[in-house]
C-alpha cells in the first residue's frame, strides 16, 4: 500500500442534490451546480460521511473513493489533532436553497440525543446568508419573555409563528444555531450551512403544507424535548483583520468549528501555511491548490478539503476571491506542559504578578517531549 503521507492533496467531492418541497433552482444561477431537471432542489450536500450518505471525491488522485475511506486510510494526515465524530469525518457543509420557508425545527444536544434514542445525534450549526430576497427574513430562537410552556401552547395550538423571532436575512451575515435552538429559514433565503455530521431534526410546525409520501412529518413531542430557552444571545463582536492582500473577518466561534470569511485578490501566489485541516467554502472567484505531485482547481460553489498532512502546497487565485474557512478546535501544543503554581502567578496581594516565562521550572526534554512530532508553528498564519 502506498504512503498515505504520499497519497495526500486536497480533496473536492460530488455534490449530492435533495429535491425539497421549499426548494428551487437557484443553486444553478449561484453556483453553477449541474441540478436534475424539473427537480425542485433544497439542499446540495458537498461534504458529508454519514451512515447512508457519503461524499465521493470528484477529482484528482482519490476520484471516486468515498469521504469515509479516507478517514480512516488517511487518519490523522487527513484530520489532524481534530478527532472523528463517533469514527466519521466531523463535519457536514451544505448550500440550501429555501424558495418557501423550513420547516420550524430543532436539533437535540448530545445528552437530549442520548435520552431520546432513535439512533439521533446531536447536532450544533451555522449557516451563512448568501443571498436573501428584500424582506426575507430567518427565525431564530422565540421572542424575549416567552416561556417553555407558552412555548408549547402555541406549537399545539398551530400558532408558533406568533412566538418566534425574526431577524433579518442579510447577505453576508453569518448565524450560530447551538443544539436546543428553535428555528427555521424564511422564504427567499440561499445559504451555506456547516454543521456537526448529523441528519437528525426534530420538526415542530410546517406551515400546514402536505409532504411527500415517507417523510417523517412532525416531531412536536421531541422537539419539544429538545428545546432550550434562555436570555437572548448576542451576537458575538467580529474580529477582523486586513492586509495588502487579504482580508480575514472572524464570523463565528462555536464549541464545534469556527468559522472565518477570507478574501484573497487576484493573482495571488503563496504558501499554504496550515497545521491542521482545513474547509473552504468558496464564495466568489476561482484559483487553484497546487500540490506535490497536482493541481486541484477552484471556484464558485465548491467546498474544498484542505488536509492537515497537505504539504508544499501553492494557492493561487485567478481571480478575486472570497471563502468561508471553516477549521476545528484542536488541544493546543502547550496543553500537556507543566503549570507554574498559582502563587507564582500572583502578588501576595492577589494582584497579577511580573510577567512568568512560560518555560518556567519546565526541563527542555519535557517540552520537546510535549511538542511531539510538530514542526510547524502557529496551525494557521498569514
Amino acid at each position: 500500500m502506498i504512503p498515505a503521507m504520499a497519497t495526500v492533496h486536497p480533496l473536492i467531492f460530488e455534490p449530492i442534490f435533495r429535491p425539497k418541497v421549499w426548494g428551487g433552482r437557484n443553486l444553478e444561477r449561484l453556483f453553477d451546480k449541474r441540478l436534475p431537471g424539473g427537480a425542485a432542489i433544497g439542499e446540495s450536500w458537498e461534504c458529508v460521511d454519514l451512515d447512508d450518505t457519503r461524499s465521493v471525491v470528484a477529482a484528482g488522485p482519490a476520484r471516486g473513493r468515498t469521504l469515509s475511506d479516507l478517514v480512516s486510510d488517511w487518519s490523522a494526515d487527513l484530520l489532524g489533532r481534530a478527532p472523528p465524530f463517533e469514527g466519521r469525518f466531523p463535519l457536514l457543509i451544505k448550500f440550501l436553497d429555501a424558495v418557501e420557508p423550513l420547516s420550524v425545527q430543532v436539533h437535540p444536544d448530545a445528552e437530549t440525543a442520548r435520552r431520546l434514542g432513535g439512533g439521533a445525534r446531536p447536532k450544533e450549526e451555522a449557516f451563512y446568508v448568501v443571498e436573501a430576497k428584500p424582506g426575507g427574513s430567518i427565525y431564530l430562537d422565540v421572542r424575549p419573555g416567552v416561556a417553555a410552556d407558552a412555548f408549547a401552547d402555541a406549537v399545539r395550538a398551530g400558532e408558533v409563528e406568533t412566538v418566534l423571532q425574526q431577524v433579518p436575512a442579510q447577505p453576508g451575515r453569518c448565524h450560530h444555531v447551538p443544539p436546543g435552538t428553535v428555528h427555521a429559514l424564511g422564504a427567499g433565503v440561499v445559504v451555506a450551512e456547516i454543521e456537526t455530521p448529523s441528519d437528525t431534526t426534530y420538526r415542530i410546525y410546517d406551515w400546514g403544507r402536505t409532504r411527500p409520501a415517507g417523510d417523517a412529518g412532525l416531531h412536536v413531542e421531541q422537539a419539544l424535548a429538545a428545546l432550550k430557552l434562555g436570555p437572548p444571545r448576542a451576537a458575538p463582536p467580529r474580529a477582523h483583520v486586513g492586509g495588502l492582500f487579504t482580508t480575514v473577518t472572524r464570523m463565528v466561534d462555536a464549541e464545534a468549528f469556527t468559522i472565518e470569511k477570507v478574501r484573497f485578490i487576484e493573482g495571488m501566489e503563496m504558501p499554504i501555511p496550515y497545521a491542521e485541516m482545513v474547509i473552504w467554502i468558496v464564495l466568489e472567484g476561482r484559483g487553484a491548490v497546487a500540490y506535490r505531485g497536482g493541481e486541484q482547481p477552484f471556484a464558485r460553489g465548491d467546498v474544498v478539503v484542505l488536509p492537515a498532512a497537505l504539504r508544499d502546497g501553492l494557492l493561487r487565485t485567478q481571480s478575486d476571491c472570497v471563502w468561508l474557512e471553516v477549521t476545528l478546535p484542536v488541544s493546543s501544543d502547550l496543553a500537556d506542559l507543566p503549570r507554574p503554581p498559582a502563587d507564582v502567578l500572583r502578588a501576595p496581594d492577589g494582584s497579577p504578578a511580573a510577567p512568568v516565562p512560560l518555560t518556567i521550572n519546565v526541563p527542555r526534554a519535557d517540552r520537546d517531549a510535549a511538542r511531539g512530532s510538530k514542526k510547524q508553528g502557529p496551525a494557521r498564519e498569514r
